[in-house]
């Protein structure tokens, strides 16, 4: 019998936990309002800062991913601004649930689910817009989009950027400063390999000049509170103690590997589960130029409900992996290839999924789909070349 503790989490997050981040989690508690706490803060900042690729710091907030887009969005908003917000899945359907309940205007590219926006369009639809709203890497569809062309059109429109990348932020290169992304969110339980419960806001010089004039309703989430509580070495509100401990020990994970490595391996990991998809003559959801380095979403085959693909695999192998959501229910499955996700991983769920989809009716060749992978894997790493 499978039970939750034996299942491998192949899902676009929660993620699989690494020792040293469960180890820390298991430790005592501590005060939160003395010189300990203050040393893993100003540790935590530090390494955050060196992740987002920005000199600005980083706050850290009690909170889920979508508190830490929430709070990006409330600091540099007052109600009735005008924004344009990308929706090219559920979360950027959230971001626009967000923005419209505090009292902006919100204006809407809807983009074809599996489809990137184009930055040509965002620069057209952009006049007198206050902001620019979007995704980085909707794990809905897969799909990454060009922040840097998506950033670069709303500096020209003279609009400000508040980005959502909750699933990507460790797994993927988004050089925040050099981008100039203005407030920019992310989430602990993904690429970060820690539970959920922690988000992360970066604010640009522009995003903080924003926040003296934003007036949207803010208390728990006042990052300007974050910012003065920073210079003290606390947060403004009881932390997490554990969970910042647990940071702490995924941020020195990769630091350790080293971002470059990190990047290059999600990377190799999601080329190998495209090769795979490929292989087993299935067809990827997203656009392949855009296609998400931490997560891969694919067509479920005619006939196949995904859900029922999905119910197997985590009955018969103990791995889960996701299907699609709203209007895409039944008709995608999604791998998540982020965190603390190495090769074996992949290659088993190819298996374990390639094996429920000869169950169901779909002929394909599990060691083909391997084969590809592996090779796809020792193509982007390099190792082919040793």
């Amino acid at each position: 019998m499978i039970v939750a503790d034996d299942i491998l989490l192949m899902i676009p997050g929660p993620t699989n936990l690494p020792p040293q981040v469960r180890e820390a989690l298991g430790r005592p508690s501590f005060y939160h309002r003395g010189k300990d706490f203050a040393d893993l803060l100003a540790f935590c900042t530090d390494a955050l800062r060196r992740v987002f690729q920005t000199s600005d710091d980083v706050l850290i907030l009690n909170s889920s991913g979508t508190g830490g887009v929430e709070a990006a969005i409330v600091n540099t908003l007052s109600p009735g601004d005008r924004v344009l917000v990308v929706d090219g899945g559920k979360f950027g359907e959230r971001m626009v649930e967000i923005a419209t309940t505090y009292g902006a205007r919100v204006d809407v590219l809807t983009v074809e689910r599996g489809q990137a926006a184009d930055p040509a369009e965002v620069r057209a639809r952009l006049d007198g817009h206050v902001a620019l709203l979007f995704v980085q890497n909707e794990t809905s569809t897969g799909v990454r989009q060009d922040a840097d062309l998506l950033a670069a059109a709303a500096r020209e429109r003279g609009a400000l950027t508040v980005v959502d990348t909750v699933s990507s932020m460790g797994g993927m290169s988004i050089p925040v400063e050099a981008w100039g992304l203005d407030a920019v969110a992310a989430g602990s339980q993904k690429a970060l390999m820690l539970p959920p419960g922690l988000a992360f806001v970066s604010m640009s010089e522009r995003a903080w000049a924003a926040a003296e004039k934003a007036r949207m309703p803010k208390f728990y989430f006042d990052l300007k509170a974050a910012q003065e509580s920073l210079g003290k070495g606390q947060t403004p509100w009881t932390p997490n103690v554990n969970m910042f401990r647990a940071l702490r020990a995924a941020l020195e994970l990769i630091l350790g590997e080293g971002l470059e490595k990190v990047w290059q391996r999600h990377h190799a990991l999601g080329e190998a589960t495209r090769a795979a998809v490929e292989a087993l003559g299935l067809e990827l959801f997203s656009d392949r130029e855009h296609a998400s380095d931490v997560v891969t979403a694919v067509r479920s085959p005619e006939g196949i409900d995904s859900q029922v693909l999905v119910k197997n695999v985590s009955a018969k192998h103990g791995i889960l992996i996701s299907g699609g959501q709203s209007e895409l229910r039944g008709k995608i499955f999604r791998v998540g290839h982020m965190g603390w996700c190495q090769i074996d991983d992949v290659l088993r769920t190819i298996q374990a999924t390639a094996m429920e989809l000869k169950a169901l009716g779909f002929e394909v060749s599990v060691g083909d789909a391997l084969t590809a992978a592996r090779a796809a894997y020792a193509k982007a790493t390099g190792e082919e070349k040793r």
